[in-house]
């Protein structure tokens, strides 16, 4: 279950993008963040404990939201906008 409901914004572009190969969409002008977490109950898990993760300070000062293209590159989910084809890679499927 989604951690967040969209409640508004629902009119914009649909963007598809992967989430740990699922095909996924957010909206236009959504960050990682948001689009990751309208999809999944975590943004990914904690390398220290393994607890999910869904950032914490929402602004990339904390580096709690870190997550990877299937390139390898990292990006903050908080401060990164969605673009269409993003495929995007989270802890989850890494501690998997």
């Amino acid at each position: 279950m989604p951690l967040l409901h969209r409640i508004v914004r629902k009119d914009h572009q649909a963007v598809a993008f992967t989430l740990d190969g699922k095909p996924c969409a957010g909206r236009e002008g959504d960050t990682l963040l948001t689009a990751i977490l309208a999809q999944a109950e975590a943004l990914r898990l904690s390398e220290f404990s393994g607890e999910p993760r869904a950032g914490f300070c929402q602004m990339g000062a904390c580096q709690d939201c870190w997550v990877a293209l299937e390139s390898g590159e990292r990006l903050r989910a908080c401060s990164t906008a969605l673009v269409a084809g993003m495929r995007i890679v989270t802890s989850r499927r890494r501690a998997a």
